[in-house]
């Protein structure tokens, strides 16, 4: 019996491969958390552009607009949406040499195309797995942790990594597409969402930027520098804090979301408190609301 047949050689697993890790501007970046999160992974490691989709191909002008700007010499430019894939500049040259970054615009059009080039570029490169980020307005308030949840929808990768499958049913943005056409390629994959608080939906989120980045550095051990960014974190909630305290409407929700968070993260919580807990958060939204409580409070009105 040979040494392989003996001590066969263990299969290489998904965290320790060659990876992709993707976010997308638009729908799937609330807070812009996802897409500033790939852009600080840019900052950090040794990558350059390895491929350009064409935005003829995949862009609604009308919808994502170019930017005018004036570059270095004064002339004015055009910069067009577009998605970029970055590559190490020296493959095989260190743990960090493995990532790769996919970063742009949210095509408008031609998803099935759109994925089927990014995927073709994924097997020219010999990328094992693709990693996926994503930002979501949520009812969770900014003083606490930001909650972020990790899946895949295959099966080794779950065993291996501990997370779960994701449950949702609904509309979808271009990352759940991508998703689907890898699995379907036989290329592995995971998703990690941040949730943002939705009452400051408007401004860039550093906390959901460096929830994500915390996430990764445990699930993939991409170490990234982030105390620049844990400062900008506390002073973003402290801004947030400040709003809050003057206007008492909006303090009052963000009582009830903390609340209804200690509640949930409380070691002793049975499911069933914790369902109890989120019908009195939801009744008391009904009588504040005075509408059936199927909004939840989105800022002071005009």
């Amino acid at each position: 019996m040979d040494e392989e047949a003996r001590y066969p050689v263990p299969e290489k697993r998904f965290a320790d491969g060659r990876l992709l890790v993707v976010a997308f501007e638009g729908w799937n970046d609330a807070g812009e958390a996802a897409s500033n999160a790939v852009r600080a992974l840019k900052d950090h490691l040794d990558v350059y552009p390895v491929a350009e989709v064409d935005p003829e191909d995949y862009f609604d002008f009308q919808f994502s607009r170019p930017v005018t700007t004036t570059d270095d010499e004064g002339r004015r430019i055009l910069i067009w949406p577009g998605v970029t894939l970055y590559g190490p500049t020296a493959p095989n040259s260190g743990d960090d040499s493995r990532f790769h970054l996919l970063l742009g615009t949210e095509p408008s059009r031609s998803w099935r195309a759109f994925s089927a080039e990014i995927l073709g570029h994924v097997r020219e490169l010999d990328i094992t797995g693709i990693v996926f980020l994503g930002s979501m307005l949520a009812d969770v308030p900014h003083t606490r942790p930001i909650s972020v949840f990790a899946s895949s929808d295959d099966d080794a990768v779950r065993e291996e990594l501990g997370l779960e499958r994701s449950l949702y049913e609904g509309p979808v943005g271009i990352l759940s597409a991508l998703s689907v056409a890898a699995q379907e390629a036989g290329i592995q994959t995971m998703s990690i969402w941040a949730s943002v608080p939705h009452y400051v939906h408007n401004a860039p989120s550093p906390k959901a930027t460096l929830a994500l980045l915390d996430k990764l550095e445990d699930m993939l051990g991409i170490d990234v520098p982030r105390a620049q960014l844990a400062e900008e974190a506390s002073a973003w909630e402290a801004g947030v804090d400040q709003l809050a305290g003057e206007d008492e409407e909006m303090a009052a929700y963000i009582e009830q979301l903390e609340q209804a968070r200690d509640t949930v993260d409380a070691p002793e919580a049975s499911g069933e408190a914790i369902a109890q807990e989120f019908e009195r958060y939801l009744r008391r939204q009904d009588r504040r609301n005075g509408r059936g409580g199927d909004e939840p409070w989105r800022g002071p009105r005009d």
